[in-house]
């Protein structure tokens, strides 16, 4: 079972930066970041499976990177908007041709204000 722990959200205006740390206790074929706005609906924000890929909504302002010797990934986001608050979690899954996330962690919260 890997364990995922989440940290770094916080409360930021627009146009501001945050990095998010997860830290996690193997590395598994896919790892990424997603996140839950009120009322809506879980999304992928960035997955790292047999390549890279970002959601259209944060392409250029965020990105992902991986520092395994301390098994941890990050999640460094710019240039803010208001609609990127939410809960953000990091999930790791296995790769069967797609991604199965099946591990999540308890998320942290992002609060952009305008």
């Amino acid at each position: 079972q890997v364990q995922l722990v989440e940290s770094g959200g916080g409360s930021v205006q627009a146009g501001g930066s945050l990095r998010l740390s997860c830290t996690y206790t193997y590395l598994t074929g896919c790892m990424g970041w997603f996140r839950q706005a009120p009322g809506k609906e879980r999304e992928g924000v960035v997955i790292i499976g047999r390549s890279t890929r970002y959601a259209d909504s944060v392409k250029g302002r965020f990105t992902i990177s991986l520092e395994n010797a301390k098994k941890i990934l990050y999640l460094q986001m710019n240039s803010l908007k208001p609609e990127d608050t939410g809960i953000y979690y990091c999930a790791a899954g296995d790769w069967y041709g797609t991604c199965d996330f099946k591990h999540w962690g308890q998320g942290t919260q992002v609060t952009v204000s305008s």
